[in-house]
């Protein structure tokens, strides 16, 4: 059966053609449903070959995702949360997705700033009066 399309978000989305699903028995409890029907989803999409990425958005994936992948750079999610294989084939959709969209992300960079007067003054107060607290624990001295 083939898969549905992907949309990870816009302009970018992954053909079902990429997406193999597959079903298993799920283990966990269930009783005898557990054991006659099939509704644990796995989904792999090929990262390394896929048709979809640019260049620089694979090498992102590649390394970002690195200990998710496979030897063969596939991307494995596994569902089993319900008893549904439907609401299992969703939710690995989702789980992938999400994986995908954070794995694309670029970080913002850092602009260094320098701290403000008043919070510098704030700091040093708060050390002075640890400071107090710390000494106060100390043995009295023979002049108190």
């Amino acid at each position: 059966m083939a898969a549905e399309d992907l949309t990870v978000r816009p302009g970018l989305v992954i053909p079902g053609a990429e997406l193999s699903v597959s079903v298993a028995r799920a283990g966990g409890p269930g009783g005898q449903h557990v054991n006659k029907l099939s509704t644990k989803v796995v989904l792999r999409w090929s990262v390394r070959d896929s048709t979809v990425l640019s260049d620089h958005q694979r090498e992102r994936l590649l390394n970002k995702l690195a200990s998710r992948l496979t030897k063969e750079g596939e991307l494995v999610v596994a569902a089993d949360g319900d008893r549904s294989q439907l609401a299992n084939r969703a939710a690995a959709r989702v789980r992938l997705g999400e994986m995908v969209r954070e794995g694309l992300k670029v970080p913002k960079k850092r602009r260094a700033t320098k701290p403000t007067r008043g919070s510098q003054r704030r700091r040093l107060k708060a050390k002075k009066q640890r400071k107090d607290i710390k000494k106060g624990r100390g043995r009295p001295s023979m002049d108190d």
